[in-house]
């Protein structure tokens, strides 16, 4: 495979950068995630070390997880177009071919854009009885509005159906309305004021809703009030009653309604908490779920996997580095590493 002259790789480069904004984009410093822009990019370095790694006498898979594990997801797709413009070949496919296994899904997962990623995995959810009320749940609810909103739309474009069909023919009871609730992302903004008479009018109303016909009222109040405006909820719910709000869930409901209810109160009450809790079991069984782990590393390594990382290590004693390294096998185990970062003393 032959790389282009210097010229057309440099305007490329340029037309790139131009069109996503990173010309003049500086790191995300600031941000709770461990993987920020990665300020000496090249696109070019980074084609070319990516042909080296695939073309070889042997697959360099540690330059290939190097390369994906220390750029940002903005910065992986100006890698995956520049290479298709160089060599006419598709970055993913000819990463699929050159690997195998959990590291080959880590790699599938890198490359693709987040919304894609996003519905991909809500569509597996769906059509797998058993996980929608958690993976459906941790994705309608921990997703920005414009993530939400383009991930619906990537669901649509590429399995040629609305995910709100989807989850009316996959799912049933409150634990459909309340995907549907979600899926729709009518959850009120935070205004920066607390209106303290709504908070004492949903606490009223959910102490009111403990009989027959009286879920909608859960459904509308998890789902549409802001998540401060939530706290605040759960806190005087508890003076009212003496005990949590999710000892009322537990015994209104059950199944299925029950496990989203109680994933919907922990991404309220600590979203970090929520996702330390996810990789916390999932590392637990005899083998590790590697599904769960890829998904939840690669989605937040931008947003709050520091915070995560902290809720974890408070949670278990060990931190997630070390957890990993001792729970986790084969070639992917250096991209979850890397992805994770550092180790918490």
């Amino acid at each position: 495979m032959s790389v282009a002259s210097g010229k057309t790789r440099s305007s490329l480069t340029q037309e790139i950068l131009s069109h996503l904004g990173l010309a003049s984009k500086t790191a995300a410093w600031g941000t709770l995630g461990t993987l920020r822009t990665f300020l000496s990019f090249s696109v070019d370095k980074d084609v070319q070390r990516l042909l080296r790694a695939i073309a070889g006498q042997g697959v360099d898979r540690g330059s290939i997880m190097d390369v994906l594990t220390n750029r940002s997801r903005e910065q992986r797709q100006l890698i995956s177009r520049a290479f298709q413009e160089r060599t006419q070949q598709d970055l993913l496919k000819s990463l699929q071919a050159a690997l195998s296994g959990n590291l080959e899904r880590t790699v599938m997962a890198l490359l693709q854009p987040a919304a894609q990623f996003d519905a991909q995995e809500l569509r597996t959810a769906l059509k797998n009885s058993g996980s929608a009320e958690d993976v459906a749940v941790e994705i309608l609810a921990t997703r920005s509005p414009a993530q939400l909103q383009e991930c619906l739309t990537v669901y649509k474009h590429n399995f040629q159906v609305e995910a709100e069909e989807d989850i009316k023919c996959e799912t049933s009871g409150i634990l459909q309305e309340l995907l549907l609730a979600l899926a729709m992302g009518a959850r009120e903004s935070y205004s920066g004021i607390i209106d303290y008479n709504l908070v004492e009018q949903d606490v009223q109303a959910l102490r009111q809703a403990e009989g027959p016909s009286t879920e909608g009222t859960w459904v509308l109040i998890f789902t549409q009030r802001n998540p401060e405006h939530l706290v605040r909820v759960f806190d005087l719910y508890q003076r009212y009653t003496g005990h949590e709000l999710e000892k009322t869930v537990h015994h209104l409901f059950h199944g299925d309604a029950q496990a989203a209810l109680l994933s919907l109160a922990s991404v309220i009450r600590n979203t970090p908490l929520y996702f330390a809790d996810k990789l916390h079991q999932a590392l637990q069984d005899i083998k590790p779920n590697y599904q769960v782990l890829m998904r939840i590393l690669i989605s937040r390594s931008e947003t709050d996997l520091l915070s995560i990382r902290v809720e974890f290590k408070k949670k278990s004693g060990k931190s997630l580095y070390s957890s990993l390294q001792e729970a986790v096998k084969g070639d992917c185990r250096s991209a979850l590493l890397a992805l994770c970062r550092a180790e918490d003393m």
